[in-house]
């Protein structure tokens, strides 16, 4: 079916394995990204995530059933974690609340990024596809966290970013919540995303890739199977 990005991807080169990352890294990804927001809300006195059923690693419950058809259709997703900020503690509780999602795509990007260099410079003998198929695993998964988590920092609501700008800036808060502030952060959200989407899953995919590839050869390896960056998909986020 030409034009579904499952097809176009399927048949293009090393296309399977870059469908079945996508989809393990994109539900997986925002799941934690979630259910770090909910760790840190439980512990910061706020019972909202459990209370609600949403402490659990079942992706439908995160991202919900609409989120999970069009990222089928199109290959993109969000999720969502119910909170309640005035059952946080601390001032600074429901900032620390919203940087957890982000701060959770940083740590898998690491943990991606450091076992993408030790395979590509220790995993020399390992007979292909699986040598191929694990590196563009792993750089996938690099390169997508660094992108959510880039993505979910920008000061836009209803990204993480544009609630923690509204928490730490009174007056851009005092903006978001006026009679027109919803139609400006709306306008703001999608110039972001259809303007700024392409820069930001580039500078994602040259920092992990360039990273990965770098340490790789440090430690001896050769260089890997690099990822296709046409044809893929606008970010999904959490």
């Amino acid at each position: 079916m030409q034009g579904w990005w499952i097809a176009d991807w399927w048949n293009s080169p090393n296309g399977q394995i870059i469908v079945i990352s996508w989809c393990v890294w994109v539900i997986g990804s925002i799941t934690l990204h979630e259910l770090a927001h909910g760790w840190a809300a439980l512990r910061l006195g706020d019972p909202t995530p459990r209370v609600t059923g949403h402490m659990t690693w079942n992706p439908v419950v995160h991202m919900g059933p609409m989120s999970l058809i069009v990222f089928l259709v199109i290959g993109i997703a969000w999720g969502a974690m119910p909170v309640d900020p005035s059952r946080i503690r601390g001032r600074w509780g429901n900032v620390l609340v919203l940087a957890a999602g982000p701060a959770m795509n940083l740590v898998l990007a690491l943990i991606a990024i450091i076992l993408g260099v030790l395979w590509l410079g220790l995993a020399g003998n390992v007979p292909e596809p699986l040598r191929t198929n694990l590196h563009i695993f792993l750089s996938l998964g690099a390169m997508l966290n660094i992108v959510l988590m880039i993505f979910n920092l920008l000061p836009v609501p209803p990204l993480d970013g544009g609630r923690i700008a509204a928490d730490v800036i009174p007056s851009y808060g005092r903006m978001l919540s006026s009679e027109n502030g919803q139609w400006v952060a709306l306008g703001i959200f999608l110039l972001v995303f259809f303007l700024g989407a392409e820069y930001i899953f580039m500078a994602g995919f040259l920092l992990s890739g360039g990273v990965i590839q770098l340490g790789g050869e440090l430690i001896g390896g050769a260089s890997g199977a690099g990822i296709p960056t046409q044809g893929l998909p606008f970010l999904p986020f959490g």
